[in-house]
């Protein structure tokens, strides 16, 4: 109930996020329908059915991700002294955060179940009903324990990792978004104090600031430099063996396939690029910041550098995705002109969509929070009468150094992850 109070009298940003999570919890949901439904239509292609529910992990993983991200810039997640002095303290706003992220899931998955079985022609009544059932394989009656399973599984996850990523010390970003926090409303308060009150008044008592924050380290680059390295040399070592058996390939829905050794290799660059966007994003901020910058280069490069933990990650994962696409959309388009075929069918255009939509959500989330965490400073900049012009020219000098360095290398390493496979 409490949630639902909250939900209510939010912000409509954060209403719009929580709808885009339903929305993609949805798309994830009908998904795992159709891979169950082709599998209960065919029950003797057994191998196929378990590569099309594995492939389904991969928008699975993205929408839990993008429910993190949004459970994590909820401003009814953050400790507040009032809701401890009720009982709610970061313990229950932990777990009052994965039931929200269930039950947002939840009713994506039920739209999905909704629109499958019209879809399939099981409910009737409307223009719509049956209008795909030869696609989704509606003379198969599905199993409602399976149905059930897969359709909670979703919620289940979201709301288990929204639980372990916002328990009371789980990392020391949010902690350190509290502190600031405070901070900035106890400097507001100071800066708002009247002269005359502050010297009839008590001296209040010094309160000792909170320790720094533990500077990061970023060794996450040369590992991701490493691994992107080693999945593009098992690529092309894969590559230039014999050519796999049949039953050895392994095909996205609807795709003639390719070798396992192939994908492991793309899944390996993919995983470097992760583990890479943290630091990229700190090293980018540290070559604005060189030097005898200028006061809009060296806001730049310090709130890079500040944001690179928060922001490196979501833009890593981006990266990794649209490096696939770009690979993908290779591969299409040299099947299309060697015999005019289409590797990959509607389901799997779905799925992409799906994996492409909520890394980007994601990232547009942990750049607004990063731009919010960063409220008491922007304040602090208007006071001492910064002009807005300088704020907006840092933002727009950080966004043409994270294109101008990341684009190249996404590029680059699709160009290279598409080689052994079109050739």
């Amino acid at each position: 109930m409490l949630s639902l109070r909250l939900a209510r009298g939010a912000h409509p940003l954060v209403l719009l996020r929580r709808l885009l999570v339903v929305a993609a919890a949805a798309g994830v949901g009908f998904l795992l329908l159709c891979t169950l439904g082709y599998a209960v239509a065919h029950p003797k292609a057994t191998g196929e059915s378990l590569v099309r529910l594995v492939w389904c992990a991969v928008p699975l993983a993205a929408v839990v991700q993008f429910a993190l991200a949004v459970a994590r810039t909820d401003p009814a997640t953050r400790p507040r002294d009032g809701l401890d002095a009720i009982g709610l303290g970061p313990v229950r706003l932990s777990l009052l955060a994965a039931a929200s992220t269930a039950l947002s899931c939840s009713v994506g998955s039920g739209i999905a179940l909704l629109v499958y079985l019209e879809l399939r022609g099981d409910l009737g009544g409307t223009p719509l009903s049956g209008s795909a059932s030869h696609l989704l394989d509606g003379n198969a009656s599905l199993p409602w324990g399976g149905t059930l399973t897969l359709l909670g599984l979703l919620p289940a996850l979201a709301a288990g990792t929204c639980a372990l990523a916002l328990r009371p010390g789980a990392g020391g970003e949010r902690r350190a978004r509290t502190a600031q926090d405070t901070a900035d409303t106890a400097g507001t308060a100071e800066a708002t104090q009247d002269s005359a009150d502050a010297v009839a008044a008590p001296v209040p008592p010094v309160v000792p600031a909170p320790p720094p924050a533990p500077k990061p380290t970023y060794t996450g680059l040369p590992w991701g430099i490493t691994i992107i390295t080693v999945g593009l040399a098992m690529e092309a070592y894969v590559a230039r063996g014999p050519a796999p058996a049949p039953d050895a390939l392994l095909a996205l829905p609807g795709s003639d396939g390719a070798s396992p050794g192939v994908i492991g290799g793309w899944l390996l660059a993919s995983l470097g690029l992760v583990l890479a966007g943290p630091g990229l994003t700190h090293w980018c901020g540290v070559l604005l910041a060189a030097g005898r910058p200028g006061a809009v280069r060296l806001l730049a490069g310090r709130i890079l550098q500040d944001a690179a933990t928060r922001i490196g990650r979501p833009l890593g994962v981006l990266c990794a995705v649209a490096s696939a696409s770009l690979a993908a959309a290779q591969l299409y388009g040299a099947a299309w002109e060697a015999d005019g075929s289409r590797p990959f069918g509607p389901l799997t255009g779905l799925g992409a969509g799906l994996v492409m939509s909520c890394v980007t959500a994601t990232a547009i989330t942990a750049a607004l929070d990063s731009r919010q965490s960063r409220a008491g400073t922007t304040s602090a900049l208007n006071r001492l009468g910064i002009p807005h012009s300088l704020l907006r020219g840092a933002a727009v000098l950080r966004t043409g150094v994270l294109l101008a360095v990341l684009t190249p290398l996404t590029w680059a390493i699709a160009e290279l992850a598409a080689l052994p496979m079109t050739r």
